[in-house]
Formats: structure tokens, sequence, C-alpha cells
């Protein structure tokens, strides 16, 4: 089941009185922190906004839970599991509101969190999505993520995972949004085509931003608006297929060829780095990483179709985006703290060397 967003502008119609903003939240079992994260937007609804839920064919009786309990909240009940991305496209498809936000179901919100979330949409004529300070949960003085962190190689890093709340206490622009909660610019939204619903999970949140950046917009990071998110790390079932397929679609989509032959030593480096952890700690994995790297294969045309989607895009050059990425991994984020200083010395001192001779090549 696929969701086509660019006729959605048309549904609307000149008569229609559009919300100031659509929430849209995507849901799959977890019926508990589904109605907790609801409880919290509700009793901090700002007018003139919408709550939308799309169930994505969940077992624990989700969408009847939610029809019962929030009465004014609108529900999507899908027959089939789309993903967050296809999902999201859903709830785009029945919303109307001028900017769109998205929250994960496993969330609780502060006063404010929305107001902040889209005032640098409102206010920013180059910012087309917004992202919020998430905390932790059980840890609410430490930081989830402030954003992320594109690597040189396409890998996506939490910014700020496990400091002090108050580390960013600033607004600035960031290379991707978290997509545990965020906003963007509908019409912006609908111009990429929504979230690339071939990606399912993982890494569709970055692959958003990206594109957008193609396009010319900024991602701004948004301390004022925050967000509680019960996160544990979790590597399990077909993550390690996801996280890696979608990066390998999202960078073949994204640069140009003459970039990406260019950045091969990086990438080369990537992959030893993401076999070693899936060698050494993840062994039940191998085969999930084997996949990702059949799907490429045997999807080809497909991911030639996407590129030329997204170039179709571009207003920036490939120089302007490998100046938004860092060459750093933060390895303290999957191990050890011996390991990853071992680690850290070794790979970014080679991604430092490589990002730059990148950046002195890359004029286009």
């Amino acid at each position: 089941m696929k969701v086509a967003l660019r006729p959605l502008a048309q549904t609307r119609g000149p008569a229609a009185a559009p919300h100031r903003a659509s929430i849209i939240i995507v849901s799959y079992n977890a019926r508990a922190k589904l109605l907790a994260c609801l409880a919290s937007i509700s009793s901090r609804l700002p007018e003139c906004c919408q709550i939308i839920v799309v169930d994505n064919a969940s077992s624990e009786g989700n969408a009847d839970a939610v029809e019962a309990d929030f009465p004014d909240v609108t529900v999507i009940r899908s027959t089939v599991n789309l993903g967050f991305a296809g999902g999201c496209n859903l709830g785009v498809l029945r919303s109307d509101g001028e900017f769109l936000a998205f929250i994960n179901p496993d969330t609780i919100v502060e006063r404010d969190w929305l107001s902040a979330l889209i005032a640098p949409l409102e206010a920013k004529d180059r910012v087309g999505l917004s992202t919020s300070r998430i905390l932790l949960l059980d840890q609410p003085e430490t930081i989830n993520a402030c954003g992320c962190n594109v690597q040189l190689a396409g890998l996506i890093l939490c910014r700020g995972t496990g400091r002090s709340k108050e580390s960013y206490p600033r607004a600035e622009h960031v290379a991707a949004i978290s997509g545990a909660s965020f906003a963007i610019r509908r019409d912006l939204f609908e111009s990429l085509g929504g979230f690339d619903e071939d990606m399912f999970l993982y890494g569709e949140d970055t692959d958003l931003s990206w594109r957008a950046g193609l396009a010319g917009w900024l991602t701004e990071y948004v301390p004022d608006s925050i967000v509680f998110h019960d996160y544990r790390l979790r590597i399990a079932g077909l993550r390690v297929f996801w996280n890696e397929r979608n990066r390998y679609l999202m960078l073949l989509k994204s640069l140009k060829w003459k970039t990406l032959v260019l950045l091969t030593p990086a990438y080369v480096i990537a992959e030893l780095i993401t076999w070693g952890f899936v060698l050494l700690s993840d062994r039940d994995n191998i085969r999930n990483k084997l996949k990702a790297y059949k799907w490429i294969i045997d999807n080809w045309g497909r991911v030639i179709e996407k590129r030329r989607a997204t170039q179709a895009l571009r207003v920036i050059t490939d120089r302007e985006m490998l100046r938004r990425t860092t060459f750093a991994v933060d390895f303290r984020q999957a191990a050890s703290r011996p390991v990853a200083g071992a680690a850290s010395l070794i790979f970014n001192s080679l991604f430092f060397v490589l990002r730059g001779i990148a950046l002195a090549l890359v004029w286009w």
C-alpha cells in the first residue's frame, strides 16, 4: 500500500479553513504509552490544532481505546503495518494543518512544546523543518537527541545523546531532525513527496531532512520545545537491515556520482565499522546486513528512479551537503568506554582526513 501525496493540496479546496498545525502520531501496539502521550498532548493543545492517530494494524486495540478516551482525535485504521514512513504519509492525507508536527507515541510533551516547535517555521523564511529538545523519560536530566548529525559516510547519530539536558541551550541549524518530535511546513512536505515509504523504519527522518536540504531548506533545533522520550537502544529484529539499507539508499539518491566515487574510502571504513559491530556484538544480524546489499542490487532500477526524483529537487551543491556532515562517529553510543576510545582515535582520525580531502576537492 503506497500513499500518493502530490494531489493532496488539491483535496482541501479554496474554501477550506486549515488548522494552524496537524499533529500526527503513528501507533503500533504499546497502547498504554500511546494513551499517556495523547493525554499529555491534549492537555497542552493550542487552539486551531488537530491530532491524528494512524493505527498501523495494532493487535492491542489501540484505535478503539483512542476513540473511546479521546473523541476529538481523528483515528485512521490501516489494515496493514505501513511502518513509520507510510503511516505518517497516510496521516497527512487526512490532515489540513499549515504545519505538520510528527511525534512518537512513546513520548510525553512539556507545555508549549508545539508552539515553540513551529515558531521558527513561521518566523524564518529558509527554515523548513524544526526538531525538539528530546530528553529521556526515565532520566529527564539527560538528552536523547537534540536533532541528528549525519556523518560523512551517511551514518546517523543522535546529537547529544547521554549529555546533560542543558548542553545545547541555543537554537541552531542541525543536519537532520529526530523523528521522535519534529515539524515541517506542509507545502515543503508535499513538494518532497512526503516520506520515502520504502524506508519503512529508521533513517527515513534523516532522508527527509537531506532531501529538504538539497531543495535549499534548513533544519533548526528548538531547545524550548521539550519532549520526554521513553527510549532504550535496542538492536533487534530487522533494525540492522533497515539502518544499513536506508543509509545506502539515502546516499545513492542524494549525492552526485563523482562525489560517491570520491567518498569510496569513507564508505569502506564505515563498512568495516558496521561489520565489526555486527560480528562482535550482534552476529544474529549478519544475514540482515547481507540482506541490505541484496535489496539495493535487486531494486537497482527503483533506486535510480528515486535518485532522479531526488536530484530534481536540487538547488544546492554537494559541497554544501558535505559541509553539513560531521567526520566524527560517537562510538560511546554502541561500545564500552575502552573500545569506544580506541575506535574513535583510529577511525575518527581517518574520517577527519577524508572529510578534509573531500571538501578540498568537491566544488560541484
